[in-house]
């Protein structure tokens, strides 16, 4: 027995790799990781089914696998599609346990990257626990990573929007936060580690280095407030968005958050069509909307194709409320009714715009036409032109608080954009003054944009103001991404 056993010890020695696959970036793992994320799913499957005959134990398959996965829950937001395919995650999880080589850096990252983007999935369903559970067992994963591996640039792929982010979680999440008490962070440190991974990038070969320039310019955009550097970044990705529908959403995003209306028509027109990418019917939507906001006439013919084909949850009710604008703005008050009733009819209320349109829609309001023409070219980034309309009225001359508020605010956001900063100190001021103690948001977006002109103005005791009275106002619109943004400006002042 004895020796039985003895042989059986230098068995075990003398073949350690029957336990443990490894974790390579081979050249067919890269090509299909590149199929996935340009939304060419049939392809990648094709080239996975491939490299599984031909690389069995390469575990790297499991983190294309999830991608594709991760992408079609993102996109589709077909419940029952995510209840089928979530049932991966575990199953990949556990063979990376199980078969994984625990020496490779790949190890515990790949576990804490599945549980991450699966965390992110789950927002689409408002499954918020379970989402807060995930990130906090891949930060925990990451962490223990970065102590074994320090060097590894991917670890830091993920922490550093998660360090960014912990710090700016909105109130109404707090009850989250016992949860996530192994996580800490500053935007400074998040943000320090994703330059530290963009210049790696630059001067090596890192297949996330794209990622890391979309993470990197959307903690600019949303948490550093600079809209300027966002655009510069994301023009230096390497994006082609003529040829790669998701990379066509990125850039045609941050155009239209940094106020180049154009700029995503052109992307959106452009873009890649054809079988072999999968449908992203959200894309319709951009474009409607970014024509909209260009007073186009034919908007409404993508946001219809948008509400016509795609079968998920979010932002339906928005596309509603924007063909009733549409038809509001060229005259046709019977087809703004009819959208406005399908509007409160159809798709969920989970983002923070399509609670706003069904809210809009409920009231049976209908918007004021110069009010609503100087939004909708602001929004597009065409100011002069939303200040030429508003230019000679006033507060007086609307009758309804709403309008008032709304005039006052739209005429602070415009002035702000055209850099009249004390014109928009004074309207952001007399908005907050008429409007702290309603339930509308445009006193608490106004106590925020104000706060943003003190920053950039370096009148940082004021700023400070701003953000906590922002923070101390609660709309019935908006206020999650609000008071976000004002945590994050008190968080940018402390640095």
């Amino acid at each position: 027995m004895a020796r039985f056993t003895f042989s059986l010890f230098l068995l075990l020695l003398t073949f350690p790799a029957l336990s443990q696959k490894r974790f390579e970036w081979t050249p067919a793992l890269k090509d299909a990781y590149e199929k996935a994320i340009s939304l060419r799913f049939s392809e990648a499957e094709k080239s996975l089914a491939n490299i599984r005959t031909k690389d069995p134990d390469n575990l790297m398959i499991l983190h294309v696998e999830n991608y594709l996965d991760f992408f079609r829950v993102y996109i589709n937001e077909d419940e029952a599609e995510f209840k089928k395919l979530e049932k991966n995650k575990d199953a990949r999880i556990g063979r990376i346990e199980t078969e994984g080589d625990q020496n490779s850096p790949y190890y515990l990252f790949l576990q804490a990257d599945i549980r991450l983007q699966w965390a992110l999935a789950r927002l689409k369903f408002e499954q918020y626990s379970t989402a807060f559970f995930e990130t906090n067992k891949s930060f925990k994963l990451l962490t223990r990573n970065v102590e074994k591996f320090p060097d590894f640039m991917p670890n830091k792929k993920n922490l550093g929007i998660l360090h960014a982010m912990v710090g700016t979680i909105p109130d109404n999440y707090k009850w989250a936060v016992s949860w996530l008490s192994s996580m800490e962070g500053t935007i400074d440190e998040g943000k320090s580690e994703l330059e530290e991974v963009i210049e790696y990038a630059r001067k090596n070969d890192f297949i996330y280095e794209q990622e890391i320039y979309v993470y990197y310019t959307y903690l600019l955009l949303h948490l550093d407030n600079d809209m300027e550097a966002a655009w510069k970044v994301i023009n230096t990705a390497n994006l082609k968005p003529s040829k790669s529908p998701m990379d066509c959403f990125i850039m045609a995003n941050v155009a239209m958050r940094t106020d180049r209306g154009d700029e995503a028509i052109a992307f959106l027109e452009n873009r890649p069509k054809g079988a072999q990418f999968h449908p992203f019917y959200y894309l319709d939507y951009m474009l409607g909307l970014t024509k909209l906001q260009r007073l186009d006439d034919d908007a409404d013919k993508y946001l219809l194709r948008f509400v016509n084909n795609f079968k998920g949850r979010n932002f339906i009710k928005d596309a509603y409320q924007k063909l009733a604008w549409h038809s509001l703005v060229h005259g046709d008050r019977s087809d703004f009714t009819k959208y406005m009733e399908l509007c409160k009819s159809k798709g969920y209320k989970v983002v923070g715009s399509d609670r706003s349109a069904d809210a809009e829609a409920r009231s049976g309001e209908v918007p004021v036409l110069d009010l609503l023409k100087a939004r909708i070219l602001f929004d597009g980034g065409r100011f002069q032109q939303a200040f030429d309309l508003l230019k000679d009225r006033k507060a007086s001359d609307y009758l309804a608080q709403r309008n008032q508020l709304e005039f006052t605010y739209r005429m602070g956001r415009i002035t702000h954009k055209m850099k009249k900063y004390g014109e928009a100190i004074s309207y952001y001021q007399k908005t907050i003054d008429a409007g702290k103690n309603s339930t509308y948001y445009y006193a608490c977006r106004a106590a925020l944009e104000k706060g943003h002109v003190l920053e950039a103005q370096k009148k940082y005791a004021g700023a400070r103001d701003a953000y906590k009275l922002c923070l101390s106002l609660s709309p019935d619109d908006h206020k999650a991404g609000l008071h976000q943004q004002a945590k994050a400006g008190l968080r940018r002042l402390k640095s």
